[in-house]
């Protein structure tokens, strides 16, 4: 490996620790308080409760995270970019033409689903990580627990505020913050662990195994609170298209997975020591002249964890937009080297009120924690089951060796989502709530989208007839270029016909454009654009895009004149369709579309075409 090589994997292995690690990074805030908490009325007593949650945090850590995402999941990346939407995408890549339509809608389903719970996720994981960061104010002076919601929520703004100038000019400072708070967590807890080295012995899974088994009426409520130590496993997988697997692995089993088993263990030596710390044993493990600095440093870590998801809702939806399962929207590219960076208002906003709410209402952390597993236990099963039919099914990677590890991964996946299932009560409703709206927009989406793009097939007029036709009636040509959208190169657009309709006229050279997303992250610039000319002057290209690509129709009219394909701007106009849809036979799922197709961003924003060189045509669909 060259030195320049060398310098670059560096880089990623640190820039990964301030967006990958930071949700999982700072769950030692809560999760050991939270499980040790929840072995209280099990009279194990607070020992034996220490020893078993400790055993479990580590092989929950080694099984979901380490095996299961890093040395498996990891693999099934869609050309380098990851996360469960990118694999729906390489999925349905893999599935292809083939006669796979209720398997297909399955996976769609489960894709769907997945994005949505992780969309809960993302309310909860900034209002849990800032509540139990500030909350160290209590300890450095009781006080202060008055002012804890209010810097919350102050913090909170803030971060909502800066999500719109994106992460690019300040993502450089993350790493190493990131880096410094993994080396004090991990240093704070090598000092327990000297003074109490025996608590290493909960390395031991038995430890684990004997409290679930000796205390098994407790084991859902311990397990679903214990589950709170892996919750960011997914954004391992998530993230890896900005930073690469290598980069993550190494984070990962060399800083972040040390760090956390260091401090966990801490943790746990301090609340042996002296139970009265249960209060707050990751405030406790700092000196008192340090606590001021450690309490910084926290709300700096989960300020950045809470950044990253919310970067993550940004980039997940624009990949649904793309891929057909949302509205189009206002999308923001806040970076010119980074595919991946993106802000959306509308959903920043939603995210912002959705926090502020629940900081409001729950209060504090503790109470968060009841919502938190449901989500990411949930989708850590979607994406398994993905992964899986991928792998065994599609890939026909070794079935004796992948079978028995997924058997294994989903035991450990369903037992951790229904230990979670009881909090439903106390919390657990909400990110439920949240997916099942999420989920009913994104199939009133699919479906109706289906339906219009049928309806659209069965009215139009096939290509080669009106070539036919408009030869026979000689319809008078005038100068210029027209371009017209088209949903399917095989027919004509509705627009092109209307044109000729009412105005009784056609340009001397016609374009049928078709803009195609692929179920690829990107494409090269020769995988961009087909160009097939037809008779009549009559030119049908297709334009390419992968899902995490910025749609710019300027751009491809600037490719095409490199590529000899001569027109002018000022004598060129575009041609856009501007449907109203009615409903043959009303239903919700209908309606519900119908809607979504109403208030959705027009395609001349979307496609960044000239507002002064295009022409909007309307006209009625029945679906």
């Amino acid at each position: 490996m060259n030195k320049k090589v060398k310098s670059s994997l560096s880089f990623l292995v640190l820039a990964s620790l301030g967006v990958v690690f930071g949700d999982i990074g700072t769950s030692p805030l809560y999760a050991l308080k939270i499980s040790v908490e929840a072995t209280k009325g099990s009279g194990a007593g607070i020992p034996i409760g220490v020893y078993g949650v400790l055993s479990l945090i580590t092989w929950a850590l080694m099984i979901v995270v380490s095996i299961k995402y890093v040395l498996i999941i990891m693999r099934t990346d869609n050309k380098g970019e990851g996360g469960i939407l990118a694999l729906l995408a390489l999925v349905m890549r893999k599935m292809g033409n083939q006669n796979h339509k209720h398997i297909r809608w399955i996976m769609i389903v489960i894709g769907a689903l997945g994005a949505s719970l992780f969309f809960g996720d993302s309310l909860i994981t900034p209002a849990i990580s800032v509540l139990s960061a500030v909350e160290g104010l209590k300890v450095l002076s009781p006080g202060l627990s008055h002012y804890v919601i209010t810097i919350s929520l102050f913090l909170v703004v803030v971060l909502f505020v800066f999500e719109k100038f994106g992460t690019a000019k300040v993502g450089v400072v993350f790493g190493p913050i990131m880096l410094l708070f993994f080396l004090v967590i991990g240093y704070l807890g090598i000092i327990q662990i000297i003074e109490q080295p025996q608590i290493l012995r909960a390395l031991n899974p038995i430890y684990g195994l004997n409290y679930l088994v000796n205390h098994f009426g407790f084991a859902a409520i311990v397990l679903g609170a214990v589950v709170l130590a892996i919750t960011g496993g997914e954004a391992l997988y998530a993230d890896m298209g900005h930073f690469g697997a290598k980069a993550i692995r190494i984070s990962w089993f060399f800083i972040a997975l040390p760090c956390l088993l260091l401090n966990y263990f801490g943790q746990g030596a301090l609340i042996i020591k002296n139970p009265a710390f249960l209060d707050n044993p990751f405030y406790r493990l700092a000196p008192d002249w340090s606590l001021i600095y450690l309490i910084i440093l926290s709300t700096a870590a989960t300020i950045i964890a809470s950044q990253a998801v919310i970067s993550g809702v940004f980039s997940m939806v624009s990949q649904a937009v793309q891929l057909g399962l949302f509205p189009r929207m206002k999308i923001k590219y806040t970076s010119t080297k980074e595919i991946g960076q993106v802000y959306l208002s509308k959903i920043n906003l939603i995210l912002c009120v959705g926090v502020l709410f629940l900081i409001i209402n729950f209060k504090n952390s503790d109470s968060l924690a009841n919502a938190y597993g449901v989500a990411v236990t949930g989708t850590m099963l979607l994406t398994s089951i993905l992964a899986c039919y991928l792998l065994i099914v599609l890939r026909k990677w070794n079935k004796f060796i992948l079978i028995p590890a997924f058997f294994f991964i989903f035991i450990v996946d369903i037992t951790f989502f229904f230990s979670n299932i009881y909090k439903f009560v106390d919390g657990g409703w909400l990110p439920i709530l949240i997916a099942s709206i999420c989920l009913t927009l994104m199939l009133s989406w699919i479906v109706g989208r289906e339906k219009l793009l049928k309806s659209r097939w069965l009215a139009a007029i096939k290509i080669e007839k009106f070539l036919r036709d408009i030869k026979r009636q000689k319809v008078k040509r005038v100068p210029g270029t027209a371009i017209f959208f088209v949903p399917n190169l095989k027919v004509v657009p509705m627009t092109l016909t209307n044109n000729i309709l009412h105005n009784k006229v056609l340009h001397s050279r016609v374009i049928c454009m078709h803009i195609k997303f692929e179920n690829y992250p990107s494409l090269n610039d020769n995988e961009r654009v087909d160009i097939k000319k037809l008779n009549q002057n009559f030119y049908m290209i297709t334009v390419r895009y992968g899902f995490t690509e910025e749609p710019n129709i300027p751009r491809i009219l600037a490719f095409l004149r490199a590529k000899e394909f001569r027109f002018s701007m000022l004598e060129t106009s575009f041609f856009i369709g501007k449907a109203k849809l009615i409903a043959k036979k009303p239903s919700p799922f209908t309606t519900l579309f119908i809607m979504m197709h109403r208030i959705m961003l027009d395609a001349t924003a979307y496609y960044k075409i000239p507002p002064e060189r295009t022409v909007e045509m309307g006209g009625v669909i029945e679906i």
